[in-house]
């Protein structure tokens, strides 16, 4: 008899977007994505950081201040970087899993994909213009949103 409790997808590639935000240096806010083809196979994660070559100890982390001295105009978002780590020829269908949902530049890239699900589990920037004008793009451009529903199950790594 097969085992009962194992993981379903969205558990799965969910727990694998989670686990990417333990490689995110924000001190704030750890974001990770996981970029899944339509057969649930993982074309890319990514977190959020600063892009290669710019060093983490040298940019600014701070979320307060003169934009020049804040992470907005440096770090490079999750769902971005899952992108752009992405070394195959098209993610047309593919699904995006994303612990937080992501802002319009980063809609602007998932849609330009082809990508045509989000599913997402923290909606903490819903009233922001920028989270406002993602669902607006993501509404005309027909790709889907769903926020992930746990399933109250704890997975332990130690490493």
């Amino acid at each position: 008899m097969k085992k009962q409790e194992y993981l379903k997808w969205d558990e799965y590639f969910m727990g694998i977007a989670l686990l990417s935000t333990e490689r995110s240096k924000d001190p704030s806010t750890s974001v990770g994505a996981c970029i899944v083809s339509q057969d649930n196979k993982i074309l890319s994660v990514g977190y959020n950081g600063m892009p290669n070559g710019c060093s983490d100890d040298e940019f600014p982390w701070e979320r307060e201040g003169n934009h020049l001295d804040t992470k907005y105009y440096y770090v490079c978002h999750a769902e971005l970087n899952a992108i752009l780590n992405y070394t195959g020829t098209q993610m047309k269908e593919a699904k995006i899993y994303t612990t937080l949902f992501p802002c319009n530049e980063c809609t602007k890239a998932i849609i330009q994909k082809g990508i045509t699900e989000i599913i997402y589990m923290s909606d903490k920037y819903s009233t922001t213009d920028a989270v406002i004008a993602a669902k607006r793009m993501l509404d005309s451009a027909g790709v889907k949103y769903r926020q992930y529903q746990p399933k109250g199950k704890d997975i332990v790594l130690s490493l």
